[in-house]
């Protein structure tokens, strides 16, 4: 079995923000959660006599649980770009399930759930309610993780083998940047396309296809934010598009701007020397 990391984050784009004003953690699970939580996490800030900052990350194939402002959610895969408004004093606690793995808590399509939020009750019953008061109450992120840890343990069944494979599947397209065309996801997984389409839409929430590509976005932000950043037809061509205006319209469409534009907002952040 694979094992969850805490790497950098990753498809969280470029923001102008206060230092020290904002504070993000992540805490990776227990052995025993593992097999279906990447990682617990926290986003704390205080902008009291700030301006408002604008937080932008880029989706991942992986279903949310969200602690904030008086309730507690489940939130699908984020199919466009996620953007949310930080002001004031707040802060949200949050489990990152792996990919595919929340299918077997849920017990139906995960593409039920594919750009939507549905509150914990729905999918935990009322017994989650003690949950989620007893998380917004906590203000300490890793009594929040244990508290969270300890309302799984009861309730997480063996991990499937065929979620467990398609969940290593899904996470091997994360770091592998050679894979770049439906027909690789297909012989890595050993099935048709057209079977792959339905277990992915099943499990995952998403196609393959839509993996693959925004994976790979996720890596062409990352390095254009770079003062090196590459040639852009060279970094089309290096990520699997036959020409650079596709990866142009594609890159647009799910950060919100133009290479060029992302390019030149990543120079002017940069300190000056």
């Amino acid at each position: 079995m694979s094992r969850p990391r805490i790497d950098a984050p990753r498809g969280v784009l470029q923001r102008s923000a206060p230092p020290g004003r904002i504070h993000h953690e992540r805490f990776a699970p227990s052995p025993a959660l593992e097999a279906f939580i990447q990682h617990f996490w926290t986003v704390r800030w205080d902008l009291r006599g700030e301006a408002p900052v604008v937080a932008r990350t880029l989706p991942h194939p992986c279903v949310h649980l969200l602690f904030e402002r008086g309730r507690a959610r489940v939130a699908g895969v984020h199919e466009r770009r996620f953007q949310r408004r930080l002001q004031g004093v707040d802060r949200v606690f949050g489990v990152k399930f792996r990919p595919a793995a929340f299918q077997p808590l849920l017990r139906a399509p995960v593409s039920s759930l594919t750009g939507r939020t549905v509150g914990l009750r729905a999918v935990f019953g009322r017994e989650s309610d003690a949950l989620r008061d007893a998380i917004l109450e906590e203000p300490d992120a890793r009594r929040c993780m244990r508290l969270a840890e300890a309302f799984f343990q009861a309730r997480l069944p063996p991990m499937p083998t065929p979620i467990a494979r398609l969940r290593d599947l899904v996470e091997r397209l994360a770091s592998d940047p050679d894979i770049t065309r439906m027909e690789q996801v297909a012989a890595l997984a050993g099935l048709d396309p057209r079977t792959l389409q339905r277990r992915f839409r099943a499990a995952v929430g998403v196609s393959p296809k839509w993996v693959v590509q925004r994976y790979r976005l996720h890596e062409a932000a990352e390095l254009l934010a770079r003062p090196d950043a590459q040639d852009m037809a060279a970094l089309a061509l290096s990520l699997g598009y036959f020409d650079q205006s596709h990866f142009i319209r594609d890159f647009k469409a799910v950060v919100g701007q133009s290479p060029g534009r992302y390019i030149a907002e990543a120079a002017a952040r940069e300190p000056r020397r």
